[in-house]
């Protein structure tokens, strides 16, 4: 998909927005300097800010994503942290973790002291702190959209399950162009677009594979593995 100049204007100047362009940046990172629109071009990202460094409740977070690194990876997926702390900062924080806990973070870390990621993505919320970002989550497709956003507050650590979960959700939407009930998981039935018409509804009350409950709810079993 083509992105133009003005759909990157619109993503710096309006609140974000599901589906609506991810907003471009170049930072510094523990892995060197990216730029988000030309990071891994063909990937998934998960960004996620956290409050701060050398905290609790972040290291058990950090050794979390690690921990499912790899079924990120299988998934297309490539994670990438943020807190408004320095370069040096977060390396020595990833070195503790490794030496106290035997966990290696294997992704990058965003350094942003000058707080200007965090503020594209609103990540500061002032009701919380000055300083630190809120647990945010941003899910990014390949075409730098924002498919969607979770908000933590600080005092409160993140599921990592739901996060592959959600990646697993959103790939099986854009796959089958099929819609996921409440609680699904990878493997689990989907539901069916409703209806356009009268005649499609019809229709769709004799469809030979789906479970028609009625013209409006059916659901499908997903056969893939």
């Amino acid at each position: 998909m083509t992105q133009t100049n003005d759909d990157h204007d619109n993503a710096r100047s309006a609140p974000l927005q599901i589906n609506g362009i991810a907003p471009d940046f170049e930072a510094e990172t523990t892995d060197g300097p990216i730029q988000l629109h030309e990071w891994n071009p063909d990937k998934w990202v998960v960004l996620f800010s956290h409050p701060s460094d050398f905290t609790p409740v972040c290291t058990t977070e950090f050794m979390g994503f690690a921990e499912r690194y790899d079924e990120f990876q299988e998934r297309g997926v490539e994670l990438l942290g943020l807190s408004i702390d320095s370069t040096h900062s977060h390396i020595a924080w990833l070195r503790n973790i490794e030496e106290n806990f035997g966990v290696e973070i294997p992704f990058p870390v965003i350094a942003d002291l000058e707080q200007t990621v965090a503020q594209k993505y609103g990540m500061l919320h002032q009701a919380s702190s000055d300083t630190s970002t809120v647990r945010t989550v941003f899910v990014i497709d390949p075409d730098r959209r924002i498919r969607a956003m979770v908000y933590y507050p600080l005092e409160v650590g993140r599921d990592m399950d739901e996060f592959v979960r959600l990646i697993d959700a959103l790939q099986t939407v854009d796959e089958d162009d099929v819609a996921t009930p409440a609680n699904w998981e990878a493997g689990d039935d989907v539901i069916l677009p409703p209806p356009g018409t009268s005649d499609e509804a019809a229709e769709r009350m004799e469809h030979p594979e789906a479970d028609v409950k009625d013209w409006y709810f059916s659901t499908l079993r997903d056969d893939r593995e």
